[in-house]
């Protein structure tokens, strides 16, 4: 995690995407983008969002949510207590086990109003982890770098809206969106990005 926390320390927030947030407004927000050791070597943690809610409906992504008052200010660490208690909520993680290295500049998701703060991490002392609330969690799931750094499991995802970017097919599922726009520059900044083929489009399915 080197590299990747080094440069964590210098990157800009254009420099992850193109989608800043606005001078005011959006919601505070932060992910926990938590890394660990797996049997095929380092893995992301993620969730698979229930198909029954009103945003993000059944998609892929780190565990996170909104600041709550009594998490602080969302310029200092606010955004860290907040992906901790968000992500116990939604895993059954125990947050002791978890290691803060880096924040990353906060972005934004224009379709529900979040300005983001990704959190990273790293699982010093894994627990058990599942969905605590099947109506907001459908699954939560690991996967390795190695799977996510693979050429063929990329492509540009592409949305009825007009929409493109980056996207991994992995673990029976479509990473898109703001999750596959993070994962896409930290594999950047981590030092383990191949070259892929950016031009092999995945349509999304209208609903998506």
């Amino acid at each position: 995690m080197r590299p990747l926390a080094t440069a964590a320390r210098t990157i800009e927030p254009a420099q992850l995407s193109d989608i800043l947030p606005p001078p005011a407004g959006g919601r505070p927000s932060a992910v926990l983008v938590l890394f660990g050791e797996g049997a095929r070597g380092p893995e992301l943690l993620l969730l698979e969002r229930a198909s029954s809610l009103r945003q993000h409906a059944g998609q892929a992504s780190f565990p996170g949510g909104a600041l709550d008052p009594e998490d602080g200010d969302p310029e200092g660490a606010g955004p860290w207590r907040a992906a901790l208690r968000e992500a116990e909520e939604e895993t059954g993680l125990d947050p002791a086990g978890v290691r803060i290295f880096a924040t990353l500049p906060r972005l934004y998701i224009p379709v529900s109003r979040f300005v983001v703060s990704p959190v990273l991490a790293w699982w010093c002392k894994p627990t058990p982890v599942a969905p605590q609330d099947p109506a907001e969690t459908a699954r939560v799931f690991t996967v390795p770098l190695a799977d996510l750094a693979d050429p063929s499991r990329r492509g540009t995802a592409l949305h009825p809206s007009g929409f493109r970017g980056p996207c991994f097919d992995v673990a029976d599922t479509l990473v898109w969106g703001f999750t596959a726009g993070v994962i896409d520059r930290l594999l950047h900044y981590g030092g383990w990005e191949r070259p892929w083929d950016t031009e092999r489009l995945l349509p999304l399915d209208h609903s998506a």
